[in-house]
């Protein structure tokens, strides 16, 4: 007697067959890897830590994330506004050694240390910032100070109210007030153009 096989039993058999390879190939290769990319995932060509619930990135191996904001110290919890107009936050130098140059734009010495100034603020810029902070004398002056000079480039701190002044008590120009990165004032007062280049230099290299 010839038993005849329905379509059914046909696929019956086949998904049989597809499952016992299935198994086969599983107990080949082991359990699949607890980081393997799930179906349906946007795998990561980067490399780089995926982010954790809040959106930050994922902890590292010490239980730490890989990029932490640096404190902001006391010293560099100020505002004010350049004489372009632009808001200035001291905050966003955290981290960093950072000078402050106080000067006044009718002073002669504050003149001669300008062209210093503007010759290597744009090289330290982003590893020992110097920031210029105006007083002691009328906007436009100041202005013409910093065109005079080509000190567009380096932010100058309108400070014709002597906040800041005041902040850091200085009482003469031209003063330079040197933070290292942990926030501590570790020089106030005068610097030639020689010392000056000095000091930056050596606060890059550390």
């Amino acid at each position: 007697m010839r038993l005849r096989i329905g379509r059914t039993g046909a696929s019956a058999a086949t998904a049989g067959a597809f499952l016992a390879a299935l198994l086969a190939v599983a107990s080949c290769t082991g359990p699949v890897p607890p980081d393997a990319v799930a179906v349906g995932a946007t795998p990561n060509p980067t490399g780089t830590p995926a982010a954790g619930p809040s959106g930050t990135a994922a902890a590292g191996p010490t239980g730490s994330p890989s990029a932490m904001p640096a404190r902001v110290p006391d010293t560099l919890r100020f505002t004010g506004t350049t004489l372009t107009g632009a808001a200035f936050d001291a905050a966003n130098l955290a981290g960093r050694p950072v000078v402050l140059w106080f000067w006044a734009p009718w002073c002669a010495t504050c003149a001669s240390q300008a062209w210093t100034v503007a010759e290597i603020a744009p090289r330290y810029r982003d590893t020992v910032p110097i920031i210029g902070v105006a007083g002691l004398g009328e906007q436009r002056a100041m202005k013409e100070f910093v065109t005079e000079f080509d000190l567009a480039g380096t932010p100058q701190i309108d400070d014709r109210k002597g906040a800041l002044w005041k902040r850091f008590t200085v009482t003469e120009q031209s003063t330079f007030v040197i933070i290292d990165r942990d926030g501590r004032v570790v020089h106030q007062g005068f610097l030639d153009g020689e010392a000056l280049t000095a000091r930056v230099g050596a606060l890059a290299g550390a």
